[in-house]
């Protein structure tokens, strides 16, 4: 099971000093935490994907690829490239040129965003949201699968004879996780092209959760990709540490309260009792965390949001040590003793793309009209 951390990027006052760090202090300080989370032995670093303040990641593909030359063994990852504003082209341009530098350490999850003006600024309606996000993924792959590529769709210019380049390392295009939080046809998409699957249910209660990843699963057979629990999904997560649960709400508590996405709501335990936050010890850590498989099913990637809310970068190197030295080894343990031989321990990687050839579903691309997209162009008609 991979495991690893997740940014969102947000520059963010502190509010026990009162200070807000720059958005140069702020970028370096995700490049620290990337460093550090390979460091402690964790699988994965994903950057968001945000246009507007108070966020900075506004080209991840840059970030990974500094990251890149920075480390060894981390998969670099997203959690959103935004499929609905960015050209697919574009997208597959840079993910294959970090695939290149990063020796294959690369996949990305693909999502709608949670911002709404962004679309118009990238020139898009959010109306088109959905249609936008089953479009320009069908055209990512043909781009990734095909040396020329004819396109002819609702949202961008015509393509004749189009090759995007560089082409995927080894010939063999990314692994693509489906990231939703709310909108099954998501979760259908994930499904249908037997990619992953991954829910951000750090502001959702568990049975929504369940729900999702239930209707990703049983899509997922009903495509003929494999049984149901042997689906590709991941989740998040976030924690705060500290020797004891009092101690570390206390230190959490002014923090929580001013977040710039759920501050000034519910209660830091009312809060924790809806949603997977986690503000206690390593102990109840490991064991909140291992009760998502409870409702989620045996799954394949775990992230957790660590330097949300201005948390100084010092307390967050300190409580990733804490993650990888005391909660993440009896995590991989666990967890993998809890799940059957026949369901998969880790996602796809480039390695075993590689190894599974040409003629493996994740290489192949139907180049007439997307069945998934004609069903969905026809219920929008």
């Amino acid at each position: 099971m991979q495991f690893g951390i997740f940014t969102v990027g947000d520059v963010t006052a502190d509010p026990v000093t009162g200070r807000t760090p720059t958005e140069a202090e702020r970028i370096k300080a995700m490049v620290a935490i990337g460093e550090k989370a390979e460091e402690v032995g964790l699988d994965v670093f994903a950057t968001g994907e945000h246009h507007n303040p108070p966020f900075v990641p506004s080209s991840p593909t840059t970030m990974l690829g500094y990251l890149a030359a920075r480390t060894e063994r981390l998969v670099l990852s997203t959690a959103t490239t935004l499929i609905t504003t960015n050209d697919p082209v574009k997208i597959a341009e840079d993910f294959a040129m970090l695939q290149h530098l990063s020796d294959g350490r690369t996949d990305l999850m693909l999502g709608r965003g949670n911002t709404g003006p962004v679309y118009p600024w990238f020139g898009k309606d959010i109306r088109d949201g959905l249609a936008l996000a089953i479009e320009n993924y069908h055209l990512l792959r043909r781009l990734w699968r095909e040396r020329r590529v004819d396109w002819q769709g609702e949202f961008r210019t015509p393509l004749q004879g189009f090759t995007s380049t560089p082409a995927p390392l080894d010939a063999t295009p990314p692994f693509v996780w489906h990231g939703s939080i709310r909108s099954p046809e998501i979760a259908e998409q994930a499904a249908y092209y037997g990619d992953g699957f991954f829910h951000n249910n750090i502001f959702w209660n568990k049975e929504h959760t369940e729900q999702m990843v239930r209707l990703y699963r049983q899509r997922y057979e009903h495509y003929g990709h494999g049984g149901a629990d042997q689906a590709i999904v991941g989740l998040g997560g976030q924690v705060f540490m500290a020797e004891t649960e009092a101690a570390a709400k206390k230190f959490f508590r002014p923090y929580f309260d001013n977040a710039p996405v759920y501050g000034h709501g519910p209660s830091l335990e009312e809060f924790s009792d809806l949603t997977p936050l986690t503000v206690g010890t390593p102990e109840q850590v490991i064991e909140r965390t291992l009760g998502f498989a409870d409702y989620a099913g045996d799954y394949q990637r775990q992230l957790f949001l660590m330097d949300h809310a201005g948390l100084p970068l010092n307390v967050v190197l300190e409580q990733i040590e804490i993650l990888g030295h005391e909660v993440i080894p009896i995590l991989r343990t666990e967890f993998e003793n809890r799940r059957p031989a026949h369901v998969p321990s880790d996602p796809p990687t480039h390695p075993s793309l590689v190894a599974a050839g040409p003629d493996a579903p994740h290489h192949l691309v139907d180049p007439a009209r997307d069945r998934l997209a004609a069903e969905t162009d026809g219920a929008r008609a």
